[in-house]
């Protein structure tokens, strides 16, 4: 027989689900009501504790969600600028410039000057250049290939 769930846990589940269709909904227009109907909470609710959760709200979750895909494309491809606001999500230039800007420290046209595409799996690039609060924009990236002998 399964335990149920405490309370904490079935918080967080809820939370997850929503946190889990942004990540995979980013370039769609969410709000916080359908966000709030995924983990059957009140949209009031849902913001308090999405936050509580995850430590920013969830319209600044769903940004830094967008701009991290904008930097993999900036990095990756030759789009314009204004495409990738657009395949991310932004319906306007200057509110993505701006916040990818805060976000990320750089202008995206400064960023993709600064990032040139390097031949490293993309999650990994993804996981070492993620935005984070109160840090400042990393800007290189090491690859270490190892020999066939060598202990990993």
């Amino acid at each position: 027989m399964v335990a149920p769930l405490s309370a904490r846990e079935d918080t967080n589940r809820r939370m997850l689900r929503a946190r889990d269709e942004m990540d995979r909904r980013y370039a769609d227009p969410l709000d916080v009501p359908t966000l709030a109907a995924i983990a059957h909470l009140s949209p009031s609710q849902f913001g308090r504790v999405f936050k509580d959760v995850y430590g920013e709200t969830p319209h600044r979750y769903l940004q830094r969600r967008r701009v991290e895909r904008a930097m993999t494309l900036l990095r990756q491809t030759d789009r314009p600028v204004t495409d990738v606001a657009w395949d991310v999500g932004f319906a306007s230039l200057g509110t993505f410039s701006r916040t990818f800007s805060n976000i990320v420290g750089l202008s995206p046209t400064e960023f993709r000057a600064q990032h040139a595409p390097v031949a490293v799996p993309s999650c990994f690039i993804a996981a070492w250049t993620r935005p984070r609060e109160g840090t400042a924009p990393l800007t290189t990236a090491v690859s270490e290939k190892r020999d066939e002998g060598e202990p990993h």
